[in-house]
């Protein structure tokens, strides 16, 4: 990786920009491509509204886009992770994975397809992920957690574990969840949908303290997210 100072500088150099960010900075970091006569891949986690707002942006500076969406971790290995991809170039940004562990799958050409996919993935992963930790949250604040415990683990065993992972993830990743959380709202209101599901979620993750590193063990991450999440309680 060479440093060239600046986005502007760096734009001036690349024939393919792959923006990926939290997604509360994708705008920005279009607005900072200005000029840039490419190909623009927006792979953030945003909703197709803002995607194509996006593409408004870079288009007018001559750019071609793409529109992109990230599912799964850090792609070390095949099938890891895929890359959906949608627009009228998506097919030339697909062929740059070819022989990669990366999965790029073009899904159609119309911008806003690929953030799409992504937006109903992460409903699901991320927006159950605070639900459960809310239900922690409630189960003791009302004197009643080992008892919802031990049911789940009689009727629901996969859930037993659940909030322990939740709640690593969300100290560390939540503070960029935020963002996502209210960008699959914005997508379920274009929809037509309640958005009120992932607006909880967002005020969930917003409640999560950060931290670079997961406590040493589950329970202490698991108290860490619940003592936060009750810290605004009116007082009785």
């Amino acid at each position: 990786m060479r440093d060239v100072g600046s986005a502007g500088e760096m734009s001036g150099q690349a024939d393919v920009i792959l923006s990926v960010c939290p997604p509360h900075a994708a705008l920005e970091v279009a607005r900072s491509m200005a000029g840039f006569q490419g190909i623009y891949v927006d792979a953030n986690a945003v909703a197709p509204a803002t995607t194509r707002e996006v593409a408004e942006i870079v288009t007018a500076g001559g750019a071609r886009f793409v529109d992109g969406g990230i599912i799964g971790a850090p792609p070390r290995s095949p099938g890891d992770s895929r890359l959906y991809l949608s627009g009228l170039w998506a097919e030339e940004i697909g062929n740059l994975f070819a022989g990669t562990p990366l999965d790029a799958q073009v899904i159609g050409d119309g911008i806003g397809q690929a953030s799409a996919v992504k937006m109903a993935y992460a409903a699901w992963t991320k927006g159950t992920a605070a639900l459960i930790l809310a239900i922690r949250a409630l189960a003791r604040a009302e004197g009643v957690e080992q008892t919802l415990v031990a049911e789940w683990q009689q009727s629901q065993p996969a859930l037993t574990a659940r909030p322990h992972a939740a709640a690593r993830s969300a100290l560390q990743k939540g503070w960029r969840w935020v963002a996502e959380m209210e960008e699959i709202a914005a997508t379920m209101s274009a929809a037509g949908l309640p958005p009120g599901f992932h607006e909880a979620a967002a005020a969930i993750y917003t409640r999560v303290p950060h931290t670079a590193t997961s406590a040493p063990t589950d329970e202490p991450s698991l108290t860490t997210v619940i003592n936060a999440l009750l810290a605004e309680r009116s007082p009785a």
